[in-house]
């Protein structure tokens, strides 16, 4: 209905059950290479680029980018691919998008798999009372600024970008699968595009008008996934989101792993989902 063309890869045949795949910043579909791969067998894998990102349009305007208009381009994605349910998986921003759309249209999501991102109203209530958190995030507020975050990004031949995903601080630790030569290469080719960064930096520019929340409960399955060295989310938050959630809830922190989880730990995170998806679950009391 927005008008807007999406991107998205695919795997597995048509008709199969469809898991749709929700990247986070600064990501594209590639985040999720290792997942489109190891799920195709049973799954229609549907890997989007977010509103903005990649190949998909990218509205000029920031009011484009408010999470009503992002959680509305998943219901109708939906609808486009010809499904009415799904499997649906979320990483950092995608989580939040995840979080949502399970809120909103929980009719649509059959079980919900977020990987670091805590449930949206406890992001709120807990960096409100822990400075800590509010520094790690302080990024949500330097985007609020016009123009600077994306020159910050571009500058000495992107070397924000690669350190976010490379450096000892915030990226892919010594245990991880670190991103090789061409992956590092498939970012930047993606973000030095004319103009690629702002509408992804746009997505944070409205977050503080849609916050805090009118409605909280999940009602389908959860998993989440959590990378305990994370520089950006503090752990304490995963189990707190425990409440949140009224039905069947599974978390697993892993403690050498990174915010960047699903490209880290390919393989822990791949089984840990087969594991989720096998689950019978009945709904709690």
């Amino acid at each position: 209905d927005s008008g807007l063309r999406f991107h998205y890869v695919a795997a597995g045949e048509r008709g199969k059950p469809l898991m749709l795949l929700l990247h986070g910043f600064p990501e594209f579909w590639y985040s999720w290479r290792h997942q489109l791969r190891e799920f195709k067998s049973e799954y229609r894998v549907v890997a989007l680029d977010l509103r903005g990102y990649g190949e998909t349009d990218a509205p000029s305007h920031k009011e484009n980018y408010k999470l009503d208009c992002l959680i509305t381009d998943i219901k109708d994605i939906l609808e486009s691919l010809g499904y009415n349910k799904c499997v649906l998986v979320g990483h950092d921003w995608g989580g939040m998008i995840a979080w949502l759309v399970a809120i909103c249209y929980p009719e649509m999501v059959t079980k919900l798999i977020v990987v670091n991102f805590p449930h949206p109203s406890v992001f709120t209530e807990y960096i409100l009372r822990h400075p800590s958190q509010l520094i790690k995030s302080g990024y949500y507020f330097f985007f609020q600024m016009p123009w600077f975050p994306e020159f910050m990004f571009t500058v000495n031949d992107f070397k924000v970008l690669k350190s976010l995903f490379t450096s000892q601080a915030t990226g892919i630790g010594r245990k991880g699968c670190r991103l090789t030569a061409e992956d590092i290469e498939a970012y930047l080719y993606v973000f030095s595009q004319p103009g690629a960064l702002t509408g992804p930096i746009n997505h944070y520019r409205n977050i503080f008008s849609c916050l805090p929340l009118q409605h909280h409960e999940v009602t389908m399955p959860t998993l989440l996934l959590w990378g305990e060295r994370d520089a950006f989310m503090e752990v304490e938050m995963a189990e707190t989101t425990r409440i949140y959630v009224k039905n069947h809830f599974r978390l697993t922190i892993l403690s050498e792993a990174s915010h960047w989880l699903q490209q880290d730990q390919p393989d822990i995170v791949n089984k840990l989902i087969w594991t989720f998806l096998k689950e019978e679950t009945t709904r709690k009391r």
